[in-house]
């Protein structure tokens, strides 16, 4: 088909794959107008039309709507502009798409209940804007008051949850559990007492007693059994207790019985909030960083282990 030739609607639509209906319509529109008529009041379609329903087609495939179609046929707007405004919209589209698709990923691993699916997809559907809302309503109820420790405060606002754009699946998972916990008013006292003391600093009592060396032997068998992957509840865990058990009971002159045991585990209960960890761990997925594992409170663990019956 060269500039001069003329074809039908019928041969347009055996050239572009487009039905007579939807040529005839777009015609009608206004958007592909015929070139001329036939004597007997047929359409009639040159070349330069032929070009402009391909692309139609193209750009209708690609989602574009009719009138925006029309003004870019019409060069009242720039393709260019167009197609990045197209497909900013598909990004925002297919973040949608990934975010439904990571909550059903969890909905199917964890066989949640209906109550929990419908707090799962509204938690999710929080624009940015709103889950930093959220966060900062929690740290404003939690360290808002005129008395509060500006250490704690800024230690924990460092640190501020932000779910990606494009999260995965325990991301998601992280990001829910994450939503839950800060609403919790007894988990707001809980961390409001556990931050002011980390970020002050302030050794346990216990350690104060034990003396630096013996505080750091201990911090570093425990960080060793935990990278090697030891509950503390098995029978591998007693043998490293019984002889950090037996090493504080030499320092303060007491007998390394059951009593003793659950003695140091008050004592280094006052360490680290279960809660509070959780809400860190869970900051650290939320917000795709990697686990330092000299970061990772290593008490939980010896206080698992020193309340083990089986060890006694």
């Amino acid at each position: 088909m060269d500039v001069t030739t003329l074809c039908s609607i019928g041969e347009l639509s055996r050239r572009t794959g487009l039905s007579v209906r939807t040529i005839r319509f777009y015609s009608d529109a206004g958007v592909v107008a015929p070139t001329t008529r036939s004597p007997a009041g047929y359409r009639l379609y040159d070349l330069d039309a032929l070009l402009r329903l391909e692309l139609l087609r193209t750009l209708r495939e690609l989602g574009m709507d009719l009138a925006t179609i029309q003004q870019v046929l019409d060069r009242e707007l720039s393709l260019a502009d167009v197609a990045a405004a197209h497909a900013d919209a598909l990004d925002v589209q297919l973040r949608v798409l990934q975010l439904r698709r990571s909550v059903l990923r969890v909905v199917a691993r964890r066989g949640s209940d209906p109550e929990e699916i419908k707090l799962m997809h509204r938690l999710t559907q929080l624009s940015a804007d709103e889950r930093r809302r959220l966060i900062g309503e929690f740290l404003d109820g939690t360290f808002g008051t005129a008395d509060a420790d500006q250490a704690a405060v800024a230690m924990i606002r460092a640190a501020t949850p932000d779910l990606p754009d494009d999260p995965s699946d325990e991301q998601v998972a992280a990001w829910v559990e994450l939503a839950e916990l800060v609403g919790d008013e007894d988990f707001r006292a809980r961390m409001r007492r556990t931050a002011v003391r980390q970020a002050a600093g302030r050794p346990l009592h216990i350690e104060s007693e034990a003396g630096e060396d013996l505080t750091d032997f201990t911090r570093q068998k425990v960080a060793e059994a935990m990278e090697a992957g030891i509950d503390p509840l098995s029978d591998r865990a007693v043998p490293i207790i019984d002889d950090l058990v037996h090493r504080f009971a030499r320092v303060f002159t007491r007998t390394p019985d059951r009593a003793f045991r659950n003695w140091m585990a008050q004592q280094f209960e006052e360490a680290h909030d279960p809660q509070v960890d959780r809400y860190w761990r869970l900051v650290w997925i939320v917000n795709g960083w990697e686990v330092v594992p000299g970061l990772t409170p290593v008490y939980p663990w010896l206080v698992q282990a020193l309340r083990n019956d089986d060890a006694a």
